[in-house]
C-alpha cells in the first residue's frame, strides 16, 4: 500500500502553475510530508509504481531531471552491456534504458490535442499509445537485465530497491540543473512553460518544480552513499574524471575493461560525440505539436557553471544566497562548480 497522502496543489500556486507550465493541463500534486511535486496524473499510478516488481540483475539511475541523467544512461547501459557500440547506434537510449513513470508526464487531454492534431495518424497514435502505457505494465515483459532510470525521489521508490538491485545516483549543481530543465521546460510541449528563467528560478527556490524539493532529493541520494549496492556521483566529478570514473563503475557493476576501452568510451562520450549520436527525441521531434522548434535542444552544453541566466545580477546574488543557506542545513559535500 502507497504511504504517503497525495493533495492537488490548489489555490493561487496551483492556478499559476497551469498557467505557466501550459502542456501540464491536469495540475500538478504534492506527494507525502516532503511534498514532492509531481503532475497530477501520477496519482493515479503511484501505488503500482512503489510496489513495482524488481528483479536482482536490474540496474537504476535515479537523479533530480537534468543532471546528466541521459549521458550516465549511455556510459552505464555500455559498460553493462560489453560495449555494443552497434546495438547503441541502432537503438534509442530510451528504448535500451526505461524512463521509470514517464506516462504521468502527458495528461490525457494533453495527449488527445496531440492526437487531432496529426489527425489520428496511425503511426503518430502508436507512439502515443506506448507513451501512456505505465512502464510497471511493459516492465514485466523485458528481458533481463532490465535498465531503468526515474526522476522520483528514492522515498517513493519501491522500498527494496537497494536490497534487491544495483542503483548508481547522479546529482548536479543546482544551478546548472535550474537553467537545464528551464530550457528542457520550454522545448517538450508536455511542459511547456511560459515565462522568463527568473520566475522560474523563483518557484524552482519554492519547490514547485516538478521532482522537488532538489535539496531533499539529493540528501536521500547522499544518505545512502556507503550502501553497498549504491555509487552516488556528482556530474562534476565525473565531467572531470571521466576515465577514473569509468573504472569506478567498472568495479560497482563487476565489469572489466582495458585501457584502450576506457579511451573509446571517454570518447564516444564526450559531450560534442554524444550530442550529435544521441536519438533521446528523434520519435517526438516528428510529431506534430510535441517539441517546440524555437527552444534549445535536449542535450544541450553539458558543461559546469557558465550559463548567461545567471548574469543578471539580482537573480545571481540572490540564487548564491538561497545555495548557502540551503547547503548549510545540510551535511552535502559539493565539489567546486
Amino acid at each position: 500500500m502507497f504511504p504517503y497522502k497525495i493533495t492537488k496543489i490548489d489555490g493561487n500556486d496551483g492556478k499559476e502553475l497551469v498557467e505557466l507550465f501550459k502542456g501540464q493541463k491536469a495540475g500538478f500534486v504534492q506527494v507525502g510530508p516532503k511534498k514532492w511535486t509531481l503532475p497530477a496524473k501520477y496519482a493515479e499510478h503511484a501505488e503500482k509504481y512503489y510496489t513495482f516488481d524488481l528483479r536482482q540483475d536490474d540496474l537504476w539511475i535515479i537523479a533530480y531531471p537534468r543532471s546528466g541523467t541521459t549521458w550516465m544512461q549511455e556510459l552505464l547501459w555500455l559498460i553493462n552491456n560489453n560495449l555494443d557500440y552497434e546495438i547503441s547506434s541502432k537503438t534509442p537510449i530510451n528504448e535500451r534504458f526505461s524512463f521509470f513513470v514517464p506516462n504521468t508526464m502527458n495528461s490525457d487531454k494533453y495527449l488527445e490535442e496531440i492526437a487531432e492534431l496529426n489527425d489520428n495518424d496511425p503511426e503518430v497514435m502508436k507512439v502515443l499509445e506506448n507513451i501512456a502505457i505505465p512502464v510497471y505494465v511493459t516492465g514485466e515483459a523485458m528481458k533481463s537485465p532490465r535498465h531503468f532510470k526515474t526522476h522520483l525521489p528514492l522515498s517513493l521508490m519501491p522500498p527494496n530497491l537497494l536490497d534487491t538491485c544495483k542503483v548508481v545516483y547522479l546529482a548536479r549543481n543546482p544551478f546548472d540543473v535550474a537553467v537545464s530543465f528551464y530550457h528542457l521546460s520550454k522545448l517538450l510541449k508536455s511542459i511547456d512553460y511560459q515565462s522568463d528563467f527568473e520566475k522560474y528560478w523563483e518557484l524552482f527556490e519554492k519547490d514547485l518544480i516538478m521532482y522537488s524539493p532538489y535539496w531533499e532529493h539529493i540528501q536521500e541520494g547522499w544518505e545512502r552513499r556507503n550502501h553497498p549496492n549504491f555509487l552516488f556521483f556528482f556530474y562534476e566529478d565525473l565531467l572531470r574524471d571521466l576515465h577514473g570514473n569509468i573504472r569506478k563503475i567498472c568495479t560497482f557493476l563487476n565489469k572489466q575493461m582495458t585501457v584502450d576501452e576506457i579511451e573509446t568510451l571517454a570518447d564516444h562520450l564526450h559531450i560534442d560525440n554524444f550530442r550529435k549520436n544521441c536519438t533521446a527525441t528523434s520519435k517526438i521531434s516528428k510529431i506534430k505539436g510535441m517539441i517546440n522548434p524555437g527552444a534549445q535542444g535536449f542535450i544541450r552544453r553539458g558543461k559546469i557553471g557558465g550559463n548567461v541566466e545567471f548574469n543578471d545580477v539580482k537573480i545571481k546574488l540572490r540564487a548564491e544566497k538561497w545555495f548557502k543557506e540551503s547547503l548549510a542545513k545540510t551535511d552535502i559535500v559539493f565539489p567546486e562548480f
